[in-house]
Protein backbone atom coordinates (compact mmCIF):
# COMPACT_ATOMS: atom_id res chain seq x y z
CA UNK A 1 0.00 0.00 0.00
CA UNK A 2 1.24 3.68 -0.69
CA UNK A 3 -0.62 6.74 1.69
CA UNK A 4 -0.40 10.46 0.73
CA UNK A 5 -2.07 13.11 2.21
CA UNK A 6 -2.51 16.89 3.22
CA UNK A 7 -0.64 15.54 6.82
CA UNK A 8 2.98 14.71 6.58
CA UNK A 9 2.33 13.64 10.30
CA UNK A 10 0.02 10.48 9.05
CA UNK A 11 1.95 10.26 5.80
CA UNK A 12 5.29 9.37 8.39
CA UNK A 13 2.88 7.78 10.92
CA UNK A 14 1.61 5.20 8.51
CA UNK A 15 5.66 4.39 6.82
CA UNK A 16 6.41 4.16 10.41
CA UNK A 17 3.72 1.49 11.26
CA UNK A 18 4.45 -0.28 7.48
CA UNK A 19 7.84 -0.67 7.99
CA UNK A 20 7.62 -1.97 11.72
CA UNK A 21 4.79 -4.38 11.82
CA UNK A 22 6.51 -6.19 8.92
CA UNK A 23 9.76 -6.53 10.52
CA UNK A 24 7.53 -8.65 13.08
CA UNK A 25 6.99 -10.97 10.90
CA UNK A 26 7.99 -14.80 10.02
CA UNK A 27 8.43 -16.66 6.70
CA UNK A 28 6.93 -20.44 7.14
CA UNK A 29 9.78 -22.85 7.09
CA UNK A 30 12.30 -20.80 9.08
CA UNK A 31 14.24 -21.77 12.30
CA UNK A 32 14.83 -19.97 14.93
CA UNK A 33 14.57 -20.03 18.95
CA UNK A 34 11.04 -21.27 21.04
CA UNK A 35 10.52 -20.59 24.63
CA UNK A 36 12.39 -17.29 24.98
CA UNK A 37 11.39 -15.52 28.06
CA UNK A 38 12.76 -12.80 30.24
CA UNK A 39 14.16 -15.66 32.59
CA UNK A 40 14.87 -17.95 29.34
CA UNK A 41 16.67 -15.07 27.16
CA UNK A 42 17.85 -17.58 24.95
CA UNK A 43 15.15 -19.87 24.55
CA UNK A 44 15.24 -24.13 25.40
CA UNK A 45 15.72 -24.90 21.77
CA UNK A 46 15.03 -24.06 18.12
CA UNK A 47 11.77 -24.98 16.03
CA UNK A 48 10.91 -24.49 12.44
CA UNK A 49 8.51 -21.22 12.03
CA UNK A 50 4.98 -21.54 11.10
CA UNK A 51 3.80 -18.24 8.88
CA UNK A 52 3.38 -16.45 11.87
CA UNK A 53 4.53 -12.72 13.29
CA UNK A 54 5.06 -11.02 16.95
CA UNK A 55 1.95 -10.69 18.96
CA UNK A 56 2.75 -10.10 22.77
CA UNK A 57 6.13 -8.67 23.87
CA UNK A 58 9.02 -8.44 21.38
CA UNK A 59 11.12 -10.71 24.34
CA UNK A 60 9.32 -13.31 24.45
CA UNK A 61 9.09 -16.25 21.02
CA UNK A 62 5.57 -15.90 20.26
CA UNK A 63 2.25 -14.80 19.47
CA UNK A 64 -0.35 -14.38 22.05
CA UNK A 65 -4.36 -14.12 21.39
CA UNK A 66 -5.16 -11.44 22.28
CA UNK A 67 -2.50 -9.25 20.31
CA UNK A 68 -3.24 -11.24 17.42
CA UNK A 69 -6.72 -10.30 17.34
CA UNK A 70 -5.86 -6.77 17.72
CA UNK A 71 -3.09 -7.43 15.03
CA UNK A 72 -5.05 -9.29 12.29
CA UNK A 73 -6.97 -6.73 10.07
CA UNK A 74 -3.68 -4.78 9.73
CA UNK A 75 -1.78 -8.23 9.30
CA UNK A 76 -4.09 -8.75 6.35
CA UNK A 77 -3.52 -5.20 4.95
CA UNK A 78 0.32 -6.06 5.16
CA UNK A 79 -0.07 -9.26 3.00
CA UNK A 80 -0.02 -11.89 6.18
CA UNK A 81 -3.04 -13.75 5.31
CA UNK A 82 -1.08 -16.96 5.34
CA UNK A 83 -0.10 -16.03 8.74
CA UNK A 84 -3.38 -15.63 10.11
CA UNK A 85 -4.88 -18.41 9.04
CA UNK A 86 -2.14 -20.53 10.29
CA UNK A 87 -2.12 -18.57 13.98
CA UNK A 88 -5.88 -18.78 14.26
CA UNK A 89 -5.81 -22.48 13.62
CA UNK A 90 -3.18 -23.30 16.56
CA UNK A 91 -5.46 -21.31 19.00
CA UNK A 92 -8.90 -23.55 17.67
CA UNK A 93 -6.87 -26.72 17.70
CA UNK A 94 -6.16 -26.04 20.87
CA UNK A 95 -9.54 -25.26 22.25
CA UNK A 96 -9.93 -29.21 23.39
CA UNK A 97 -11.83 -30.47 26.46
CA UNK A 98 -9.01 -31.44 28.36
CA UNK A 99 -8.62 -27.32 28.03
CA UNK A 100 -11.91 -26.91 28.96
CA UNK A 101 -12.55 -25.70 25.14
CA UNK A 102 -9.91 -22.83 26.52
CA UNK A 103 -7.54 -21.75 23.43
CA UNK A 104 -4.01 -21.78 24.57
CA UNK A 105 -3.36 -17.93 25.25
CA UNK A 106 0.37 -18.12 23.88
CA UNK A 107 2.30 -19.98 21.65
CA UNK A 108 5.94 -20.35 20.01
CA UNK A 109 6.45 -19.27 16.56
CA UNK A 110 6.60 -22.98 15.51
CA UNK A 111 3.15 -24.04 16.95
CA UNK A 112 4.38 -25.16 20.07
CA UNK A 113 2.90 -23.93 23.81
CA UNK A 114 4.68 -20.84 25.18
CA UNK A 115 6.15 -22.43 28.31
CA UNK A 116 5.94 -18.98 30.37
CA UNK A 117 2.23 -19.45 29.80
CA UNK A 118 1.12 -22.96 29.90
CA UNK A 119 2.34 -24.97 32.61
CA UNK A 120 -0.15 -27.61 32.02
CA UNK A 121 -3.61 -28.53 30.83
CA UNK A 122 -4.92 -27.55 33.97
CA UNK A 123 -2.48 -24.55 34.35
CA UNK A 124 -2.62 -21.76 31.74
CA UNK A 125 -3.75 -18.20 31.55
CA UNK A 126 -6.86 -18.26 30.57
CA UNK A 127 -8.87 -14.61 29.65
CA UNK A 128 -12.42 -15.19 28.31
CA UNK A 129 -12.44 -12.12 26.34
CA UNK A 130 -10.09 -13.69 24.29
CA UNK A 131 -11.91 -16.86 22.94
CA UNK A 132 -14.66 -14.88 21.67
CA UNK A 133 -12.73 -12.26 20.12
CA UNK A 134 -11.24 -15.02 17.74
CA UNK A 135 -14.47 -15.84 16.77
CA UNK A 136 -14.86 -12.29 15.49
CA UNK A 137 -11.13 -11.97 14.11
CA UNK A 138 -12.01 -15.01 12.11
CA UNK A 139 -14.78 -13.34 10.91
CA UNK A 140 -12.88 -10.19 9.99
CA UNK A 141 -10.27 -11.93 8.02
CA UNK A 142 -13.02 -14.03 6.23
CA UNK A 143 -14.91 -10.38 5.05
CA UNK A 144 -11.44 -8.80 4.07
CA UNK A 145 -10.03 -12.07 1.94
CA UNK A 146 -13.12 -14.52 0.86
CA UNK A 147 -10.81 -17.24 1.88
CA UNK A 148 -13.40 -20.39 2.30
CA UNK A 149 -11.68 -21.90 4.78
CA UNK A 150 -12.73 -19.41 7.10
CA UNK A 151 -16.16 -21.19 6.64
CA UNK A 152 -14.90 -24.76 5.76
CA UNK A 153 -12.37 -25.74 8.10
CA UNK A 154 -13.61 -28.26 10.41
CA UNK A 155 -11.19 -27.40 13.24
CA UNK A 156 -12.14 -23.65 12.93
CA UNK A 157 -15.95 -24.64 12.49
CA UNK A 158 -15.89 -26.32 15.52
CA UNK A 159 -13.93 -24.02 17.63
CA UNK A 160 -17.29 -21.11 16.63
CA UNK A 161 -19.24 -23.15 17.08
CA UNK A 162 -18.42 -24.19 20.87
CA UNK A 163 -17.20 -21.13 21.92
CA UNK A 164 -20.60 -19.92 21.23
CA UNK A 165 -22.85 -22.26 22.00
CA UNK A 166 -21.20 -24.97 25.52
CA UNK A 167 -18.79 -22.15 26.40
CA UNK A 168 -20.57 -18.94 25.74
CA UNK A 169 -23.62 -20.56 28.08
CA UNK A 170 -21.14 -21.70 30.54
CA UNK A 171 -17.90 -19.52 30.67
CA UNK A 172 -16.95 -17.09 33.51
CA UNK A 173 -14.68 -15.64 36.02
CA UNK A 174 -13.41 -17.36 39.00
CA UNK A 175 -12.05 -14.23 40.86
CA UNK A 176 -8.80 -15.91 40.94
CA UNK A 177 -5.60 -14.88 38.82
CA UNK A 178 -4.98 -15.57 35.07
CA UNK A 179 -3.78 -19.18 35.44
CA UNK A 180 -7.60 -19.40 37.11
CA UNK A 181 -9.50 -18.01 34.41
CA UNK A 182 -10.31 -14.09 34.41
CA UNK A 183 -13.92 -12.77 33.06
CA UNK A 184 -11.84 -9.33 31.83
CA UNK A 185 -8.53 -8.11 30.16
CA UNK A 186 -8.06 -6.17 33.09
CA UNK A 187 -5.08 -8.05 34.65
CA UNK A 188 -4.67 -5.51 37.35
CA UNK A 189 -7.68 -4.42 39.22
CA UNK A 190 -7.80 -7.25 41.57
CA UNK A 191 -11.30 -7.44 41.16
CA UNK A 192 -12.89 -10.78 41.58
CA UNK A 193 -15.27 -10.76 38.62
CA UNK A 194 -17.03 -13.29 37.17
CA UNK A 195 -19.05 -11.55 34.47
CA UNK A 196 -17.43 -7.94 33.13
CA UNK A 197 -18.13 -5.34 30.72
CA UNK A 198 -15.09 -7.01 27.98
CA UNK A 199 -17.03 -10.50 28.22
CA UNK A 200 -20.55 -9.26 27.16
CA UNK A 201 -19.07 -7.23 24.61
CA UNK A 202 -16.82 -9.91 23.22
CA UNK A 203 -19.49 -12.23 22.93
CA UNK A 204 -21.92 -10.00 21.69
CA UNK A 205 -19.65 -9.72 18.78
CA UNK A 206 -18.96 -12.97 18.47
CA UNK A 207 -22.74 -13.98 17.63
CA UNK A 208 -22.40 -11.54 15.00
CA UNK A 209 -19.69 -12.77 13.60
CA UNK A 210 -21.34 -16.14 13.43
CA UNK A 211 -24.08 -14.69 11.55
CA UNK A 212 -21.30 -13.45 9.16
CA UNK A 213 -20.01 -17.12 8.94
CA UNK A 214 -23.04 -18.01 7.52
CA UNK A 215 -24.66 -18.93 11.02
CA UNK A 216 -28.12 -16.81 10.58
CA UNK A 217 -29.80 -18.08 13.61
CA UNK A 218 -27.04 -15.93 16.03
CA UNK A 219 -27.78 -12.45 14.57
CA UNK A 220 -31.43 -13.19 16.99
CA UNK A 221 -28.68 -13.93 20.17
CA UNK A 222 -26.70 -11.19 19.59
CA UNK A 223 -30.05 -8.73 19.54
CA UNK A 224 -31.00 -10.62 22.71
CA UNK A 225 -27.63 -10.22 24.24
CA UNK A 226 -27.66 -6.45 24.08
CA UNK A 227 -31.09 -5.95 25.07
CA UNK A 228 -30.41 -7.79 28.12
CA UNK A 229 -27.08 -5.64 28.64
CA UNK A 230 -29.08 -2.37 28.27
CA UNK A 231 -32.04 -3.28 29.42
CA UNK A 232 -31.12 -5.23 32.91
CA UNK A 233 -27.46 -5.74 33.31
CA UNK A 234 -25.69 -2.48 32.67
CA UNK A 235 -28.12 -0.59 35.76
CA UNK A 236 -30.08 1.85 35.03
CA UNK A 237 -27.24 4.12 35.55
CA UNK A 238 -24.76 6.71 33.15
CA UNK A 239 -21.05 7.11 32.87
CA UNK A 240 -19.23 6.01 36.06
CA UNK A 241 -22.75 4.37 37.34
CA UNK A 242 -23.28 1.98 34.42
CA UNK A 243 -22.54 -1.18 35.58
CA UNK A 244 -19.70 -3.01 34.60
CA UNK A 245 -19.22 -5.86 35.81
CA UNK A 246 -20.10 -8.54 38.73
CA UNK A 247 -18.36 -10.10 41.33
CA UNK A 248 -18.21 -14.15 42.32
CA UNK A 249 -20.53 -13.00 44.89
CA UNK A 250 -23.09 -11.49 42.54
CA UNK A 251 -21.99 -7.40 43.45
CA UNK A 252 -22.24 -4.87 40.94
CA UNK A 253 -19.30 -3.14 39.74
CA UNK A 254 -19.28 0.37 38.59
CA UNK A 255 -16.72 3.41 37.77
CA UNK A 256 -13.47 2.85 34.95
CA UNK A 257 -12.38 -0.68 34.70
CA UNK A 258 -9.56 -0.20 32.44
CA UNK A 259 -10.52 -2.74 29.70
CA UNK A 260 -13.78 -4.02 30.89
CA UNK A 261 -15.26 -0.23 30.71
CA UNK A 262 -13.42 0.22 26.95
CA UNK A 263 -14.32 -2.49 25.31
CA UNK A 264 -17.91 -1.91 26.30
CA UNK A 265 -18.65 1.02 23.62
CA UNK A 266 -15.70 -0.67 21.04
CA UNK A 267 -17.76 -3.50 20.63
CA UNK A 268 -21.09 -1.43 20.24
CA UNK A 269 -22.68 -3.25 23.05
CA UNK A 270 -24.39 0.30 24.57
CA UNK A 271 -27.68 1.56 22.83
CA UNK A 272 -27.16 4.44 20.66
CA UNK A 273 -27.95 7.57 23.20
CA UNK A 274 -27.35 9.50 26.13
CA UNK A 275 -25.86 6.68 27.74
CA UNK A 276 -23.27 5.59 25.12
CA UNK A 277 -22.35 9.13 24.57
CA UNK A 278 -21.54 9.86 28.08
CA UNK A 279 -19.13 6.53 28.55
CA UNK A 280 -17.75 7.62 25.50
CA UNK A 281 -16.76 10.71 27.03
CA UNK A 282 -15.86 8.37 30.45
CA UNK A 283 -13.34 6.25 28.14
CA UNK A 284 -11.47 9.33 26.85
CA UNK A 285 -11.12 11.06 30.51
CA UNK A 286 -9.78 7.59 31.55
CA UNK A 287 -8.36 5.72 28.99
CA UNK A 288 -4.96 6.61 29.42
CA UNK A 289 -2.74 3.59 30.97
CA UNK A 290 0.76 2.68 31.63
CA UNK A 291 1.03 0.01 29.06
CA UNK A 292 0.91 1.38 25.94
CA UNK A 293 -1.18 -1.54 24.38
CA UNK A 294 -4.14 -0.84 26.31
CA UNK A 295 -4.35 2.35 24.80
CA UNK A 296 -4.41 0.82 21.20
CA UNK A 297 -7.61 0.42 21.64
CA UNK A 298 -8.73 4.08 21.85
CA UNK A 299 -8.39 5.22 18.39
CA UNK A 300 -11.36 2.13 17.23
CA UNK A 301 -13.76 2.86 19.96
CA UNK A 302 -13.81 6.94 18.79
CA UNK A 303 -13.68 5.86 14.96
CA UNK A 304 -16.67 3.37 15.50
CA UNK A 305 -18.61 5.96 17.27
CA UNK A 306 -18.09 8.82 14.59
CA UNK A 307 -15.19 10.70 16.68
CA UNK A 308 -12.60 10.95 14.12
CA UNK A 309 -10.59 13.72 16.10
CA UNK A 310 -10.58 11.84 19.22
CA UNK A 311 -9.45 8.74 17.24
CA UNK A 312 -6.75 10.98 16.07
CA UNK A 313 -5.82 12.44 19.03
CA UNK A 314 -5.35 9.40 20.35
CA UNK A 315 -3.45 7.79 17.45
CA UNK A 316 -0.89 10.68 17.16
CA UNK A 317 -0.31 10.27 21.30
CA UNK A 318 0.36 6.66 20.55
CA UNK A 319 2.99 7.31 18.00
CA UNK A 320 4.54 10.23 19.42
CA UNK A 321 5.39 7.57 22.56
CA UNK A 322 7.29 5.08 20.27
CA UNK A 323 10.76 6.40 21.58
CA UNK A 324 9.23 6.09 25.13
CA UNK A 325 10.58 3.20 27.38
CA UNK A 326 7.71 0.57 27.82
CA UNK A 327 6.73 -0.42 31.44
CA UNK A 328 7.93 -4.09 30.73
CA UNK A 329 10.99 -2.86 29.18
CA UNK A 330 12.16 -1.67 25.41
CA UNK A 331 10.32 1.01 23.71
CA UNK A 332 6.75 1.40 23.28
CA UNK A 333 7.38 1.09 19.40
CA UNK A 334 8.51 -2.41 19.74
CA UNK A 335 5.43 -3.59 21.24
CA UNK A 336 3.85 -5.21 17.96
CA UNK A 337 0.43 -4.21 18.79
CA UNK A 338 1.30 -0.27 18.19
CA UNK A 339 2.38 -0.81 14.27
CA UNK A 340 -0.20 -2.97 13.44
CA UNK A 341 -3.17 -1.07 14.76
CA UNK A 342 -1.89 1.71 13.37
CA UNK A 343 -1.96 0.75 10.19
CA UNK A 344 -5.45 -0.55 10.02
CA UNK A 345 -6.76 2.45 11.86
CA UNK A 346 -5.66 4.78 9.33
CA UNK A 347 -7.24 2.00 6.55
CA UNK A 348 -10.33 0.52 8.06
CA UNK A 349 -10.74 3.82 10.75
CA UNK A 350 -9.96 7.04 8.89
CA UNK A 351 -10.61 6.07 5.38
CA UNK A 352 -13.69 3.74 7.32
CA UNK A 353 -13.61 0.59 4.55
CA UNK A 354 -15.43 -2.06 5.30
CA UNK A 355 -15.11 -5.29 3.16
CA UNK A 356 -17.73 -7.88 2.06
CA UNK A 357 -14.78 -9.73 -0.04
CA UNK A 358 -17.17 -12.98 0.03
CA UNK A 359 -19.68 -11.24 -1.89
CA UNK A 360 -17.24 -8.78 -3.82
CA UNK A 361 -18.51 -5.50 -2.35
CA UNK A 362 -17.03 -2.65 -0.37
CA UNK A 363 -18.67 -0.26 1.56
CA UNK A 364 -16.72 3.64 2.79
CA UNK A 365 -17.65 5.37 5.11
CA UNK A 366 -14.35 7.80 5.89
CA UNK A 367 -13.48 9.88 9.12
CA UNK A 368 -10.87 12.61 8.30
CA UNK A 369 -9.90 14.51 11.70
CA UNK A 370 -9.56 17.99 11.42
CA UNK A 371 -5.83 18.78 10.34
CA UNK A 372 -6.28 15.79 7.41
CA UNK A 373 -7.85 17.62 4.36
CA UNK A 374 -7.69 14.56 2.07
CA UNK A 375 -6.37 11.22 2.34
CA UNK A 376 -5.71 8.29 -0.12
CA UNK A 377 -3.98 4.95 0.19
CA UNK A 378 -3.53 2.82 -3.13
CA UNK A 379 -3.14 -0.87 -3.11
CA UNK A 380 -5.81 -1.32 -0.42
CA UNK A 381 -6.36 -5.26 -0.72
CA UNK A 382 -9.78 -6.58 -0.72
CA UNK A 383 -10.80 -10.70 -1.59
CA UNK A 384 -8.57 -11.72 -4.67
CA UNK A 385 -7.86 -7.92 -5.76
CA UNK A 386 -6.67 -4.43 -4.15
CA UNK A 387 -8.48 -0.94 -4.58
CA UNK A 388 -7.64 3.00 -4.17
CA UNK A 389 -9.52 5.12 -1.77
CA UNK A 390 -9.30 8.55 -1.86
CA UNK A 391 -11.08 11.20 0.32
CA UNK A 392 -11.11 14.79 0.45
CA UNK A 393 -13.82 17.69 0.97
CA UNK A 394 -16.95 15.73 0.92
CA UNK A 395 -16.16 13.45 -2.02
CA UNK A 396 -14.72 9.45 -2.00
CA UNK A 397 -12.96 8.29 -5.06
CA UNK A 398 -12.90 4.66 -5.43
CA UNK A 399 -10.73 2.84 -8.13
CA UNK A 400 -10.43 -0.62 -8.74
CA UNK A 401 -6.73 -1.29 -9.28
CA UNK A 402 -8.10 -5.00 -10.30
CA UNK A 403 -7.25 -7.07 -13.63
CA UNK A 404 -9.86 -10.08 -13.11
CA UNK A 405 -12.23 -8.29 -9.99
CA UNK A 406 -15.56 -6.48 -10.49
CA UNK A 407 -16.78 -4.97 -6.76
CA UNK A 408 -20.24 -3.69 -5.92
CA UNK A 409 -20.15 -0.55 -4.64
CA UNK A 410 -23.62 1.44 -3.52
CA UNK A 411 -25.06 -0.94 -5.70
CA UNK A 412 -23.20 -0.74 -9.02
CA UNK A 413 -20.46 -2.31 -10.32
CA UNK A 414 -17.15 -1.11 -10.21
CA UNK A 415 -15.11 -2.91 -13.40
CA UNK A 416 -11.28 -3.83 -12.88
CA UNK A 417 -9.37 -0.09 -13.79
CA UNK A 418 -13.13 1.84 -13.30
CA UNK A 419 -12.65 4.69 -11.29
CA UNK A 420 -16.02 6.44 -9.78
CA UNK A 421 -16.68 9.30 -6.62
CA UNK A 422 -19.37 9.77 -5.26
CA UNK A 423 -20.21 12.60 -2.30
CA UNK A 424 -20.76 11.27 1.60
CA UNK A 425 -24.34 11.94 1.23
CA UNK A 426 -25.10 9.48 -1.59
Amino acid sequence: MQLTSSSPELVEMFDWACRKALSWAHEGGSVGPVDVDEYTPGGTGTGVYLPSYWAGYAHRSGFYSRDFVHQLTGAHLLGLDEANLAMLRCFAASATPEHGHYPVWAFNFDGSYLAIDYHGPDRFVREIPAVFELVEAAETAYRWTGDTHYVSDPVLRAFYLNTTGPFADTARGTGGGIFDGVATYNELSGEPLAEAGDTLATRYQAYLAMAGLGHEPFARKAADLKRHFNQVWSGTGSGQDMVRGYTVDGRAVTGWGGENSVFMPLKNLIDAGPRNESYLDLVDAHGRADNIEAITYLPDVFFRHGRPDTAWKWMREIFAARDVPHVAGGLNGDYPEVSFTLVSQIVAGMLGIRPDAPHGAVEINPKLPVGVDWLEVRGIPVGRGRIAVRHEHGTTTLTNLSTDVTYTWYGEPLAPGAVKTLSRTE
